[in-house]
């Protein structure tokens, strides 16, 4: 009997019942991997494993697959490989039932340090079970989602009863019932987006909404309600997303609240609901459709969402909500290309075709319809199709497709999740990474995995598209205008106050102009036809520009410069997603807009279907580059195709950037590719012109440095080239061999002088890149080239700690490959030298000081010198390398974020403080990629246009520029904290 149980159970465990597992790209590697751990175990250990594997040999494919392709859970695996075996010996079900007592039971523990102990304990657990449930096929994709709200929910309301009964024993809350102190505390925790309808993904934040009574029924007299439930909220963030040697339970977003650039992270019911009344918008109200009280006081939470109710859900058919929520779509991804994706780098989520279009697509019909058919208020996305279809407002095909994708994508979400923990949505963008990450979700290889993706994104990108169609131009909820009328005409006068142009008569007067064929471009019918039908929607588009008035100017110059523009007037008036990229780039991007209406030959790279698929790599560059020099038949005209290709090589990523549809540490990495590929070129052209004026020095060697955001591969739209050039020749024979020699050094600084004029001299296309060389051996004094050996020697002797820090990032860009190695060897011999900590700190702290006078850092939108701004960032990754270097130089790297990657994982970086800066780091480039576009002085939320504090939000993935500008704020006090503890020891 005892033996038939024991049959039962393990015919119910986890490694019984695996259905699925992983293919592995590099088997050799894998085995390699998971022997090397197994002969780290001991012996009762390795042989338990080695039994598992023999009964049941999808283990090993499952442990092979995630030895490849997950670091996070392989570190899972071998930080206890006892849970582990209990895990695949287990049946699941129970294991995960369990999981959710311990959660709930840590509200009982003595102290806050064993309550948090034992929430990372069991998250830790539940986030391999669950792995393993997935991976290997037990669980369907929504039993996955489920189980993670499950163990969210529960993480929360033990977090807040143990803190409740905390404030219980301190005297400050007086509940009924001891042992649920949250009931009738008037306090609600409203899980809102995926967490709110039971979707949670992988190792998603959860978005929480707090809300407190303002009468308070259950605070002890004399406690003031909002700063302790303020408080009360901080507390709960903190005992949840605080990373400790046992890790980290859930992230957790608060910036769903009303208005949270102003509002404290607790908001009272009575200014919640008139806020929502007065002022909320239509993404607050797809927001709420999902919202849902999870804890605290459970009667005050539903009736909270009672009230809530008729701001979210209409009485009467809310057609207006489509526009509304097709221009949310569009501010996560204003352009979405024609032709296929690429597969690489594609983001699941808020790309084309992914996850967001197909909950987009059931929220906006749920807010049009659901005030008069409650059926539809509905959480979670696939009931919300099941009944769309029922009721008839879909085809039953339709949500069969969305259904079939929905679910195919979010497994691949939760697999790119498992990789590292992180809340990523954004496939490999390397082929090889790609081939790997296929086999790891259970594909054969790449070229399978692709085919279902595309075929996935497609059909729905078809359904969200005909969601949306029957306004190609744009123009259906526009006021009907007759711009022709001109400047005299007192309508269109009025309309164009009323859109907030500031010299309605000018701008009436350069349509009519437009509209009559003022342009060479509109003289054919057919093209100024074309040009009238988007007319409407491109003015609106302008009018939301931060100087509306300038951007009709700019796109008046583009027209008046366009000399042949039927092809591109045409494809504008048929596209409206082209009209909206061009009104954005025209209305927000005042560079990009100004190079547009000076070289309008730049946007035929809009045209070109290569646009809207990967970046181009290197490679790629250098051929493109290559071929529009080929035809050049002088020096002049060789300088003027650079720059031809530069500007439209800006032109085309800062597009990609304003769109959204590449990421700024992408942009970054290809804006530095683009400079480093003209970098290389000019270096060589310069110096075959330069020997055929002065000749060759017998030996001689030159490579270009680059540091700063050039060397770091962080650039932006307006980024400098800081360079460095380090020459050598034979000293025996200084001088040159040609008609006009010069000797040695002499030599070296009129090269130099000579390749910086091919960057900085102004030719018809204007200049290519403005050159910095201050971060030269002496700066300004010092010579404009270094012999290497003198630059080997000051940087021993004489070099300043800022230039060690800056040296950090110097990479060579362009060199003989026996040189460069010459070069990288001395910078590594410098970094990796021994240095005093507490000095380095020291200077460090000094330097920051100073440049604080110099700069200021009170404008949080001045995101570099800010306190806690990328300077502290890029200080804190570079004072790390220098005292850390000599012990373990794989610190080292030229990026900052793989800098603090490396210090985390050489734990000389606490997981925490690695969260906050890796974090913070990614948020200011992402922001900075855009004002480096879009503004050209210091930014200013307050005068701003519509259509930037959008763009923004959406950089910094937050739903409007309320929430980014409270998560700007409360990163740089984030990142001061770890700077000041780092620097000066401050607790």
């Amino acid at each position: 009997m005892i033996s038939s149980a024991k049959g039962d159970a393990d015919r119910a465990s986890l490694a019984a019942r695996l259905a699925d597992g992983p293919k592995v790209f590099a088997p050799a590697e894998s085995e390699r991997r998971l022997n090397d751990w197994l002969s780290d175990l001991t012996p009762e250990q390795s042989g338990a494993i080695g039994t598992l594997i023999a009964e049941f040999p999808p283990v090993r494919a499952i442990l092979l697959g995630i030895a490849e392709a997950s670091p996070y859970l392989f570190d899972l695996m071998r930080s206890d490989p006892d849970r582990m075996l209990r895990l695949f010996r287990g049946e699941p079900e129970g294991r995960l039932a369990r999981l959710i007592a311990e959660i709930s039971e840590a509200a009982e523990a003595g102290d806050e340090a064993e309550a948090m102990r034992q929430l990372r304990a069991a998250k830790a657990e539940a986030a391999l079970l669950i792995a393993l449930c997935d991976i290997g096929g037990l669980w369907p994709v929504m039993q996955i989602t489920a189980g993670l709200t499950d163990i969210a929910v529960a993480a929360v309301r033990s977090a807040l009863r143990f803190l409740s009964r905390q404030e219980t024993e301190r005297g400050r809350l007086q509940p009924p019932d001891i042992d649920r102190p949250e009931d009738g505390s008037g306090l609600v925790v409203l899980a809102m987006g995926k967490m709110g309808a039971g979707e949670l993904n992988y190792s998603s934040d959860i978005d929480l909404i707090v809300f407190f009574d303002l009468a308070a029924p259950t605070l002890a007299p004399g406690i003031e309600p909002q700063p302790f439930f303020v408080r009360l909220t901080q507390s709960l963030a903190r005992m949840l997303q605080q990373r400790t040697g046992d890790g980290y339970v859930f992230r957790v977003d608060l910036r769903l609240r009303p208005d949270p650039a102003s509002t404290q992270v607790a908001v009272s019911t009575a200014a919640a609901l008139d806020y929502y009344e007065r002022e909320g918008r239509t993404w607050e109200r797809a927001a709420m459709i999902k919202a849902r009280p999870c804890a605290g006081d459970r009667t005050a939470g539903e009736t909270m969402i009672a009230e809530i109710s008729p701001f979210v859900w209409r009485k009467h058919l809310d057609f207006a909500a489509l526009a509304d929520v097709h221009d949310m779509k569009r501010q996560m991804q204003t352009f979405r290309g024609q032709s296929g994706i690429a597969v690489e780098g594609h983001n699941v989520k808020i790309g084309r075709g992914g996850i967001r279009e197909i909950e987009f697509f059931a929220q906006t019909q749920q807010l049009i319809a659901g005030g008069r058919h409650p059926e539809l208020r509905v959480r979670p996305t696939l009931d919300a199709l099941n009944i769309l279809a029922s009721s008839n407002w879909i085809t039953h095909q339709a949500r069969d497709e969305l259904t079939a994708a929905y679910l195919f994508l979010r497994k691949v979400e939760h697999r790119i999740q498992m990789v590292a923990d992180e809340q990523s949505h954004v496939l490999p963008a390397e082929t090889e990474a790609m081939e790997r990450f296929a086999r790891f979700l259970g594909f054969d290889d790449r070229a399978s995995f692709a085919a279902e993706l595309l075929a996935h994104l497609d059909c729905v990108q078809g359904h969200y598209s005909r969601l949306f169609e029957g306004d190609p131009a744009g123009t259906a909820n526009l006021p009907a205008v007759d711009y022709s009328a001109g400047p005299d005409d007192v309508p269109v006068l009025d309309h164009l106050v009323k859109l907030g142009f500031e010299q309605p008569r000018m701008v009436a007067a350069t349509i009519r102009h437009w509209i009559a064929g003022g342009y060479r471009a509109l003289k054919v019918e057919a093209t100024r036809t074309a040009f009238e039908a988007f007319v409407p929607a491109l003015i609106d588009g302008l009018a939301r520009a931060e100087e509306p008035d300038s951007a009709v100017m700019a796109f008046d110059r583009f027209l008046q410069a366009l000399q042949r523009g039927g092809r591109l007037i045409s494809l504008l008036g048929q596209n409206r997603d082209l009209v909206a990229l061009v009104a954005l780039v025209l209305g927000a991007a005042p560079r990009l807009a100004d190079m547009l209406a000076r070289r309008p030959q730049i946007m035929d790279g809009l045209i070109d279907p290569r646009f809207f698929g990967a970046m181009p790599d290197r490679q790629e560059l250098s051929a493109r580059l290559a071929a529009t020099l080929e035809e050049a038949n002088s020096y002049e005209e060789f300088l003027d195709r650079l720059r031809l290709f530069g500007q439209e090589s800006l032109f085309l990523i800062g597009t990609r950037i304003l769109s959204g549809t590449v990421s700024a540490r992408q942009a970054g990495h290809v804006f530095a590719d683009v400079a480093e590929g003209i970098v290389d070129t000019v270096h060589g052209l310069v110096k075959d012109q330069f020997a055929d004026q002065y000749g060759r020095i017998a030996g001689q060697e030159t490579a270009i440095l680059a540091m700063g955001k050039l060397g770091s591969r962080e650039m932006t739209a307006s980024s400098d080239l800081d360079l460095i050039l380090l020459y050598d020749f034979d000293s025996e024979h200084p001088d040159s061999d040609g008609a006009r020699p010069l000797q040695g050094a002499q030599y070296f600084a009129r090269f130099t002088q000579r390749l910086i004029s091919a960057f900085t001299t102004r030719t018809n296309y204007g200049v290519l890149y403005e050159v910095d060389m201050r971060l030269r051996p002496s700066g300004r004094a010092g010579p404009v080239a270094s012999h290497i050996d003198s630059f080997a020697d000051y940087q021993d002797h004489e070099a300043w700690t800022w230039e060690h820090m800056a040296l950090t990032r110097a990479r060579v860009i362009s060199s003989s490959p026996e040189f460069r190695t010459r070069i990288e060897r001395v910078i590594r011999n410098v970094l990796t030298r021994r240095r005093d900590a507490g000095l380095i700190a020291s200077d460090v702290a000094e330097m920051r000081r100073a440049i604080a006078l110099e700069k200021g850092e009170q404008d949080i939108w001045d995101l570099k010198h800010a306190a806690g701004g990328m300077v502290d960032i890029d200080f804190i990754a570079q004072y790390l390398q220098l005292v850390h270097a000599a012990d373990k130089p794989d610190i080292l790297s030229v990026n900052t974020q793989q800098a603090l990657d490396n210090a985390q994982r050489l734990g000389v970086l606490s997981l925490p403080d690695g969260e906050v800066l890796r974090s913070a780091a990614r948020l200011y480039h992402d922001l900075t990629q855009i004002l480096r576009l879009c503004v050209s002085d210091k930014f200013k939320s307050e005068t701003a246009g519509d259509d930037l504090l959008p763009v923004m939000a959406r950089a910094g993935d937050a739903p409007d520029f309320s929430a980014l500008e409270a998560r700007v704020r409360d990163t740089q006090e984030d990142v001061r904290g770890v700077f000041l503890r780092l620097m000066e020891g401050r607790s």
